[in-house]
């Protein structure tokens, strides 16, 4: 199931794409895509129903329709950094020998087309496609065996991010990470059942129609399984809670020289079978 929330901002219901790309409204039967709805039972109840019985929403996603993030009220949005052996180099850091923990604040997330702000005073906006994970099933000390079965699906993340504030003003990355707006997720959250390998999709971004990213899931360090129960070590996994694995290289950090966003640029972004993004820079 391709499981979305559609409407203004604050006001999204859910839905799930049918087979011809068009919203079904869900609100009759679920109060929203987030929480215990996410665990297997309320997935398998969702599975068992004809989704041509539901309620047609008028509007094209994505194009007259205004998708919000696919997943709502997430408790934790926890990042990894340094994912990718590649991406790391280009940084200018160690492949880490356990991952990078950091968190995104729930108050940065937003839809996947929704304008992403420029921070004021930012000269180092930067962009990183990212596959998202999502917790359906809750769980501590969970093992890698068992970690799959904890995962409600999967999405498209750009983990927006502010160099300067990240890497140049001390302390921990998190300030250059949860700014508003730098957490864009969706279109939807895929199920589990319908990605046969997290570890085989192809992830790109382009900025204004030029593509800066070009990577695989293939080469992460850490996989999702490893991603999982390492996190369970340290805190509990709550159901729509969302894991953002780490980006491939090719981030504005790593060009020579270094690029970063300003104001009135576009960036599209896709994972295989997830989905693509569209955001509109702008300034505050």
């Amino acid at each position: 199931m391709k499981l979305l929330r559609y409407g203004q901002k604050g006001q999204e219901k859910p839905g799930v794409l049918d087979a011809q790309g068009r919203v079904r409204d869900l609100s009759g039967v679920v109060a929203d895509i987030a929480g215990r709805f996410l665990t297997p039972p309320e997935l398998d109840k969702l599975r068992a129903l004809d989704l041509d019985s539901l309620p047609l929403v008028a509007g094209a996603p994505q194009q007259d329709l205004r998708l919000g993030p696919c997943v709502g009220v997430v408790g934790k949005f926890i990042c990894i950094g340094l994912n990718y052996s590649d991406h790391a180099a280009e940084s200018g850091m160690d492949v880490p020998a356990e991952p990078v923990v950091f968190n995104k604040w729930t108050s940065a997330i937003c839809g996947p087309d929704d304008d992403v702000e420029i921070p004021r005073g930012s000269l180092k906006t930067d962009w990183e496609v990212e596959l998202g994970v999502v917790i359906g099933q809750g769980g501590r000390y969970i093992t890698e065996a068992d970690a799959l079965k904890h995962v409600a699906g999967y999405c498209v993340i750009n983990d927006v991010s502010e160099r300067q504030y990240q890497l140049e003003l001390g302390g921990t990355w998190d300030k250059g990470k949860g700014c508003d707006t730098f957490g864009p997720l969706g279109p939807w959250l895929v199920t589990a059942d319908e990605v046969a390998d997290p570890h085989a999709l192809g992830l790109w971004l382009e900025v204004d129609g030029h593509r800066y990213q070009n990577g695989n899931t293939s080469t992460m360090v850490f996989q999702v399984p490893a991603l999982v129960s390492y996190l369970s070590r340290f805190m509990s996994l709550q159901p729509g809670d969302v894991i953002s694995t780490g980006t491939p290289p090719g981030v504005g950090l790593g060009q020579k020289p270094p690029r970063y966003l300003r104001a009135g640029q576009v960036m599209r972004l896709g994972i295989d079978g997830l989905g693509e993004q569209r955001q509109r820079t702008i300034s505050l």
